[in-house]
């Protein structure tokens, strides 16, 4: 089974990544506006597969009137097939993803939205059995607790990745669903945003995963996962985990120390923190399926309901740097006058770069790396 997000690198698409710009430079930016290479354009070959695609739809139930309106402010978007070509390969350590899914910053919006939320949360709870911190804790790796939903053409992403042709099938199949979410009257084209690759709203379901999962809670008649009101975004990821196995009174797990054992452990980072899990684990891993994802929703999950910081430590880096280490290192570079973004530890694209910039200053070979020596050079 395809799950609801395992199409892209399985690390969240808005709420995560638009976080791990400390891979790119801070911690939690505010939202960019929409790229430009994220906007429709004219292009000979989608027009021409766009016209076959219609015949499709049609035969498969989708109107033509349909089609008309969902495709007029549509069209094809470079930066989709961009992106899609240039996911790297995820390498990033449990600490380092630990670092941005359960951010201080991350955990007191948690903290807020849950408190806020409270009394849909306990609905839902007593409806689904699922923990409300545990979706809270989805809702705020999917978007940032709703500040970043994405504001891309669901029907302009999926359409224009039907058509480039890597994941042809699987991009037409989102398609139709979206179109049938439209024709359904649950939302209008203009309202159907999302992510680059067509994942939409507070916890970012794809098309075809919001036909199976997602319910109209408030009763308005409509599934709405997209408006500032989450009730129906909560209640949606609700009855996914829920139909995912989800077991009502059971935590996802649990960091375990010294030598304890039993059922399944997970040590993710070799020498780091290991953790004992249950069936919810594997119910979170449908919703992504990703070991650091499952472990980066129990643990904001957790903290999120009041419990403190993993108590296992984490080894030195490849570099020998420590988590302190690395802040300590960005810190020195501000201080200097170079821009990494922030200093949470996590050395991404800026991070680098401001190492060059320093070594450049300083006549020394530009790596780009960070070391111990470096460290040291700074004062």
């Amino acid at each position: 089974m395809i799950g609801r997000r395992n199409f892209t690198m399985g690390l969240g698409a808005l709420g995560l990544s638009a976080c791990t710009s400390s891979f790119t430079g801070g911690t939690s930016p505010a939202p960019a506006a929409l790229p430009d290479d994220l906007r429709p354009v004219r292009d000979a070959g989608y027009d021409a597969w766009l016209a076959a695609f219609r015949g499709r739809a049609t035969a498969r139930g989708i109107t033509p009137a349909t089609v008309d309106r969902a495709f007029r402010s549509a069209g094809f978007l470079p930066g989709a097939i961009t992106r899609d070509r240039n996911q790297p390969e995820s390498s990033r350590t449990l600490e380092d993803y630990l670092s941005i899914a359960v951010s201080d910053e991350r955990v007191a919006k948690g903290r807020a939205a849950y408190a806020r939320n409270r009394a849909i949360l306990s609905t839902l709870e007593q409806r689904y059995g699922v923990d409300g911190t545990i979706v809270t804790a989805v809702w705020g790796l999917e978007s940032f607790y709703g500040e970043r939903r994405g504001e891309v053409s669901v029907i302009a992403a999926t359409s224009t990745l039907a058509y480039e042709g890597r994941r042809a099938a699987f991009f037409e199949q989102q398609l139709m669903a979206a179109l049938r979410i439209l024709q359904n009257g649950d939302i209008t084209p203009e309202g159907m945003t999302g992510s680059w690759a067509g994942a939409m709203g507070h916890t970012q379901f794809i098309p075809t995963s919001y036909e199976a999962y997602a319910v109209d809670f408030n009763g308005d008649g409509r599934r709405d996962i997209w408006s500032d009101d989450p009730t129906d975004a909560l209640a949606s990821t609700a009855s996914y985990l829920a139909r995912s196995g989800w077991t009502r009174g059971t935590r996802w797990g649990q960091e375990v120390t010294g030598g304890a054992s039993g059922g399944t452990i997970l040590q993710p980072q070799a020498g780091g923190p290991r953790f004992a899990v249950t069936g919810n684990f594997r119910a979170i891993k449908r919703y992504n399926n990703s070991d650091l994802y499952a472990i980066g929703v129990g643990h904001l999950a957790d903290r999120i309901g009041g419990a403190g910081p993993l108590r296992g430590s984490f080894p030195p880096d490849a570099n020998g740097l420590t988590k302190n280490d690395r802040i300590a290192l960005q810190q020195r570079l501000t201080a200097q006058g170079f821009d990494t973004g922030g200093a949470d530890g996590v050395l991404g694209n800026k991070s680098r770069a401001a190492i060059s910039a320093y070594q450049t200053r300083m006549g020394q070979p530009v790596t780009g790396q960070p070391s111990l020596a470096l460290l040291r050079s700074l004062g």
